[in-house]
């Protein structure tokens, strides 16, 4: 039976994504992200138990419990619902249509479109848009899997452990994610590149 949670800051929120749907997209996330249910639930306040019920699509959460979880993951509302114009459900789980792209903006300028429909296999692909001069961090940083891509248009900086490589349109590349990296745009067009990695970490 679905439980909607009302509290000070509005009724539950609603769209055309099921409370199923919705569990699943914030338990994939949150999964990609590696990040556990306790963690998540003292970054949002919100209990273990109440966040295991929006997972299992028992409880909706309201427009604040979502804000809070959407944030906690480093993603808008918007993530956890599947645009009008997704109108059959079981396209869910084999595409994603050009115009339901769901999308996340950093603060470096970087924006990802997630091509994948899911996060739960074990590939993610996104096409990442880079302004000039952005870049991930002046830190390199590791995870574990593999990464792949290809520059579709403008220049790619990256460097791989000791390695320092410059892409150009058309250059593909893969390495191990466990070696430090990092990656930036040089020049002074954006830089718009296909990025693969496995497993997820979005």
């Amino acid at each position: 039976m679905l439980k909607e949670s009302h509290g000070q800051n509005g009724g539950a929120a609603s769209s055309n994504t099921s409370p199923d749907q919705a569990g699943r997209e914030i338990r994939d996330l949150r999964k990609a992200r590696r990040i556990t249910i306790k963690a998540l639930s003292e970054r949002t306040g919100l209990s273990v138990g109440y966040l295991s019920e929006i997972e299992r699509g028992l409880a909706f959460p309201n427009i604040k419990a979502l804000h809070d979880i959407a944030t906690a993951l480093g993603v808008t509302i918007s993530w956890f619902f599947h645009k009008d114009g997704a109108k059959e459900p079981e396209e869910h789980a084999l595409l994603v249509r050009a115009a339901n792209r769901r999308r996340v903006s950093f603060s470096s300028g970087i924006t990802d479109e997630l091509l994948s429909p899911h996060l739960r296999g074990q590939l993610e692909l996104l096409l990442s848009r880079f302004p000039p001069g952005s870049a991930s961090g002046a830190e390199p940083y590791s995870h574990q899997g593999e990464e792949a891509g290809i520059v579709l248009s403008g220049m790619l900086e990256l460097w791989v452990g000791d390695k320092h490589l410059v892409l150009q349109e058309g250059d593909s590349f893969g390495f191990d994610s466990t070696k430090p990296h990092r990656y930036r745009n040089p020049g002074e067009r954006e830089a718009v590149v296909i990025w693969a990695i496995t497993p997820p970490s979005y």
